[in-house]
C-alpha cells in the first residue's frame, strides 16, 4: 500500500465543499477530528479508512461522525517503517522491536471496523517474528516464541481475521524429541493448504496437520524463504535466497514432502515474478552488481527462465536478452510476453522460441501495455505504437515519436474508434483501423504544464495537469480553457485518488496470493476505475464484514469523476477550488489557513482531510 506523508513543502491534493458565493473555511468543515497528539503521518487506505500516525499511536478515521474509529496508543509512537498496509485486504500490521527483533511487538487492526485483531501481548507471545497475513482464506499465521508461563515455546498459531479468535496453535518441535536440542524456528512464510501447513523452519521443512499439530512429513531443505503450492496442493515450490541476494534455489516438492527434481534449480539474483503453468514456472529474477563497479559483478538486470515441470531444468537453451530490468510479464497462450524498462517488448513460447521475429525496439519507460482490437499497443515515455502480437510487427507503419515525457495522457474514443494522445503540447488522433496519425488539437498550457490526463466525456475531450483544465470539440476545435496559478513555487498539487492508492505487491510471493491472481494477465486499455473493479474481483473470494465493505468501495464510481480540485490563491488566500470537467465552470471554493496546507481527498468516497493544526483534522464531505 503507499504510504503518503506529511511533509512541509509537500502537498497531496485536493478538495472542498460549498458554493463560491459563500467560500466554505476551514474553520466549518463537515466533521472534525481531534487525534489527541501531534500528526506525524497520514495514508488513505484502499478500503477508504484514512490511518494516522500520532506521537501516541494510531488513529483511523471514517467520516460520518465526529467520533474515532480507533485510537491505537498500547505502542505509543508508530513510525511508517513499522506499518505494513496488506495489499488488497483491510489489514494494518504495526511491528516494533529492539536489536535484531528480540523485543518485537506486533499487532493487526482491521481498519475498516476499527478492531485489534491480535497483538503479541494479549495473546501470549513474548515475541512473534513472522505475522502474515492469508488472502483469501482471511487468516493470520503467527510464529515465535511463548512467553514463560508457556516455558518460551516455539509455537505456530492461525488466527481468524473474520473474529480474531485463533483456530489453533502448536509447538513448531516435538516437546518429546530425544537427542540435542535443535532450535527451530520460522525462516519465510509458509504454505497455508486446506488441513495442512507447511513451514520452512531454520531445520527444514515440516509440514503439520492443521488444528491438532501431528507432523506429517519432514523435509532437510532449511531456511527457505517462502512456500507455494499450486492449485492442486499437490506440488509445493520452495524459494531461498542467499544471504547476499546474488542467488535463488527453487525445489519443488510433493504433497508429501519428496523432492520431485533431482537436484535444486539456481536462478541469478531474486525472484521478482513468477507464475505456475502446466508447462513448468515461469521465473523473472532481478539481479544487482550492489553497488560495486567490479568487472565481475553482476548487471543490473532480469533474466527470465522458464523450468520445466518435471525436471526444473531450463527449457530455454538460450535465455532472452533483458539488457535492462523487466517492468511488464504476461503469460499468454502460446508463451511469454515481457517489456523492458530501458526499452524493448519480445515474446518466447513455453519451449523456449522466439515468437517475435525480432525483439521490438521502444522507447525507455514502458507505461501502458494493453490489448486492443489491433493488437498490443504500447506508450513509453518516447513512442508509442500497436505490435501484432503473432509477429511482433508493428501495425502503424511508423512509431508514434515525441520528446521524452515523464507523463503522457491517453485515452480510447471508442465513438470514433481512434486513439488520443497527449504529448509535445499536442494532442494526437490515432486510427484504430488505419494507424493514420493526425494533430487534433494544440495543448499548450500555462505554468510550463503539459497535459498529463486526457479522457472522453460525453460533451467532448477533456485534458488536465495540476494547475489547468481544457475541454475540445471532437474536431479538435477548443471549448474552454482554465488555469488556476499556483499559489507558491514550492506548492507541490497532486489528486491523490482513492485509486491511486491501489498496492502493488512487494514481494513475488505476496503478488502470488489469490487475490492477486489475475497480475500476470494483459489487460485491456481501459481507465483507471475499471482496473480498480477488476482488482475487486480478486477479493471476492474472501469473506467477512470488512473484506465485503472494501469490495463496494473496488466496485464504486469515484464520486468527484465529474470534478477535479486545484489548489491555488484566492482572493483570501490559498485554496481549493472545484472546477466542472464538463463546464469548466468553478462550483465551490474553500479558503485553508495555511499557505503550503497538507491535505488528501479520497475521490472514490468523496471527501477531503486538511491537517488544520498539529492535532486536528478536518474533513469535508465533497459529494455536497
Amino acid at each position: 500500500m503507499k504510504t503518503f506523508t506529511f511533509i512541509k513543502n509537500t502537498l497531496f491534493a485536493a478538495l472542498l465543499a460549498t458554493t463560491v458565493a459563500s467560500a466554505q473555511r476551514a474553520e466549518e468543515p463537515n466533521y472534525r477530528y481531534d487525534t489527541g497528539a501531534k500528526i506525524n503521518e497520514m495514508s488513505l487506505t484502499q478500503g477508504g479508512t484514512m490511518v494516522v500516525a500520532t506521537n501516541d499511536g494510531l488513529v483511523g478515521i471514517k467520516p460520518g461522525s465526529n467520533q474515532l474509529l480507533f485510537n491505537f496508543t498500547t505502542y505509543g509512537r508508530v513510525k511508517p517503517e513499522e506499518l505494513t498496509f496488506v495489499p488488497n485486504a483491510p489489514y494494518v500490521i504495526v511491528a516494533q522491536g529492539g536489536f535484531a527483533n528480540l523485543t518485537a511487538k506486533k499487532a493487526v487492526i482491521d481498519y475498516m471496523s476499527g478492531k485489534v485483531l491480535f497483538s503479541t501481548e494479549e495473546n501470549g507471545w513474548k515475541l512473534a517474528n513472522t505475522v502474515e497475513v492469508f488472502m483469501p482464506q482471511n487468516k493470520l499465521f503467527v510464529a515465535g516464541q511463548r512467553t514463560s508461563k508457556e516455558k518460551y515455546a516455539q509455537q505456530v498459531a492461525v488466527y481468524d481475521l473474520n473474529t480474531g479468535k485463533e483456530d489453533y496453535r502448536f509447538n513448531l518441535d516435538d516437546p518429546t524429541r530425544v537427542g540435542i536440542a535443535k532450535i527451530y524456528e520460522v525462516t519465510g512464510r509458509p504454505a497455508m493448504l486446506k488441513d495442512i501447513l507447511v513451514i520452512p523452519t531454520s531445520q527444514g521443512i515440516i509440514a503439520k496437520k492443521a488444528q491438532t499439530g501431528d507432523v506429517l512429513w519432514e523435509n532437510k531443505i532449511k531456511n527457505v524463504n517462502w512456500l507455494v503450492a499450486d492449485a492442486s496442493e499437490k506440488e509445493i515450490y520452495a524459494f531461498e535466497t542467499n544471504p547476499s541476494g546474488t542467488n535463488t534455489e527453487i525445489y519443488k516438492l510433493s504433497a508429501t514432502g519428496a523432492e520431485l527434481w533431482k537436484d535444486s534449480q539456481k536462478v541469478k539474483g531474486q525472484v521478482a515474478n513468477f507464475e505456475i503453468l502446466p508447462q513448468g514456472l515461469a521465473v523473472v529474477s532481478n539481479k544487482s552488481d550492489g553497488g560495486s563497479g567490479s568487472i565481475f559483478s553482476q548487471k543490473n538486470e532480469s533474466e527470465i527462465a522458464m523450468l520445466s515441470a518435471s525436471t526444473g531444468e531450463d527449457l530455454w537453451e538460450k535465455a532472452p536478452k533483458t539488457k535492462g530490468y523487466v517492468q511488464h510479464f504476461y503469460v499468454m497462450e502460446d508463451g511469454i510476453l515481457f517489456g523492458i524498462y530501458e526499452g524493448g517488448i519480445n515474446k518466447i513460447s513455453f519451449d523456449g522460441k522466439t515468437l517475435f521475429k525480432k525483439p521490438l525496439k521502444t522507447g525507455e519507460n514502458i507505461m501502458t501495455m494493453a490489448h486492443t482490437p489491433q493488437g498490443l499497443i504500447y506508450i513509453t515515455s518516447e513512442d508509442a505504437n500497436i505490435v501484432n502480437l503473432s509477429t511482433g510487427e508493428a501495425v502503424w507503419e511508423k512509431p508514434l515519436k515525441y520528446k521524452r515525457a515523464d507523463a503522457v495522457g491517453v485515452a480510447y474514443d471508442k465513438k470514433n474508434s481512434r486513439y488520443l494522445i497527449s504529448a509535445d503540447e499536442s494532442l494526437m488522433a490515432v486510427d484504430a483501423n488505419s494507424g493514420n496519425v493526425t494533430e487534433l488539437a494544440k495543448t499548450k498550457f500555462e505554468g510550463k504544464e503539459a497535459p498529463s490526463s486526457v479522457e472522453v466525456r460525453d460533451g467532448g475531450i477533456f485534458l488536465s495537469s495540476s494547475q489547468n483544465m481544457a475541454m475540445v470539440n471532437t474536431d479538435g476545435s477548443e471549448m474552454w480553457k482554465e488555469y488556476y496559478r499556483a499559489p507558491g513555487k514550492s506548492a507541490f498539487g497532486a489528486i491523490l485518488a482513492g485509486v491511486a492508492a491501489v498496492a502493488t505487491a512487494t514481494t513475488a510471493v505476496a503478488a502470488y496470493d489469490a487475490a492477486n491472481k489475475n497480475r500476470n494477465s494483459l489487460g485491456s486499455l481501459t481507465d483507471e476505475g475499471e482496473r480498480y473493479k477488476k482488482l475487486g474481483d480478486g477479493m471476492a473470494a474472501a469473506s467477512g464484514a470488512s473484506v465485503a465493505e472494501m469490495l463496494k468501495r473496488f466496485k464504486a464510481t469515484a464520486a468527484t469523476q465529474n470534478d477535479q480540485f486545484i489548489l491555488t490563491k484566492l482572493d483570501d488566500g490559498v485554496g481549493l477550488v472545484k472546477v466542472s470537467k464538463d463546464s469548466g465552470q468553478k462550483s465551490k471554493e474553500i479558503i485553508l489557513k495555511d499557505k503550503q496546507p497538507e491535505y488528501i481527498v479520497d475521490e472514490i468516497g468523496g471527501i477531503l482531510y486538511y491537517k488544520a493544526d498539529n492535532n486536528s483534522i478536518y474533513a469535508y464531505d465533497l459529494k455536497i
